[in-house]
């Protein structure tokens, strides 16, 4: 079977936005991760959630611990992801850095879980936002993901559940793009946060 035109196109850009991050500097992703959560922090959709779905970030993503022991501090539940064999994910609460170990089914990449009691797949309709990791957003607030399907997984378990939480992406400052390549199954985000800010959708 042959890729879709879109998944063609999804899979070059992901190549071009993976190749750039990995040319990141030490300093640069320290800096970055800093700013990043000073501006996810001004999100008012972080500063009044009892519940926040996020995700340890890993090798050059753009950086969460900050952002996590921020909310944490703040009185916030965190959530985080556990991968499971079929890729799907799992939820348990981060209780700070001391709680995470390397994940048991860590796939293509050495990820970072919560070692705490696991709550199931669903626990994440309960969150009031959810923080999803991503390559780019466009105008539009349409994200691309890595291309591994799990949180197209969450997206649709969210939707199946009525849930409406705040989706908001976490990226560098040149990964807000004129348009990302789009099939059926993509949703819109209502912000993303950057080092130098925070954008707006309308969704």
């Amino acid at each position: 079977m042959t890729e879709n035109q879109p998944s063609r196109a999804k899979t070059e850009l992901r190549r071009e936005l993976l190749a750039a991050r990995r040319a990141l500097s030490d300093d640069t992703l320290r800096t970055t991760a800093e700013a990043l959560s000073r501006s996810a922090l001004e999100l008012p959709e972080l500063g009044s959630a009892h519940t926040v779905a996020a995700y340890v970030s890993i090798g050059s993503e753009p950086g969460t611990r900050e952002l996590l022991d921020a909310l944490r501090a703040a009185g916030t539940r965190v959530l985080l992801p556990v991968l499971l064999p079929d890729n799907d994910l799992d939820w348990a609460a981060y209780e700070g850095p001391g709680s995470l170990a390397e994940a048991a089914h860590p796939g293509k990449m050495r990820l970072l879980e919560p070692a705490g009691p696991r709550l199931g797949p669903e626990a994440v309709t309960g969150a009031d936002a959810v923080l999803l990791p991503g390559l780019a957003v466009d105008r539009r607030g349409m994200r691309l993901g890595r291309g591994g399907g799990s949180y197209d997984r969450v997206l649709e378990r969210l939707e199946r559940a009525g849930a409406r939480p705040a989706l908001i992406v976490l990226l560098y400052d040149d990964e807000v793009v004129a348009r990302v390549p789009e099939e059926p199954h993509d949703h819109p985000v209502r912000a993303v946060a950057t080092p130098s800010g925070v954008i707006r959708f309308s969704v």
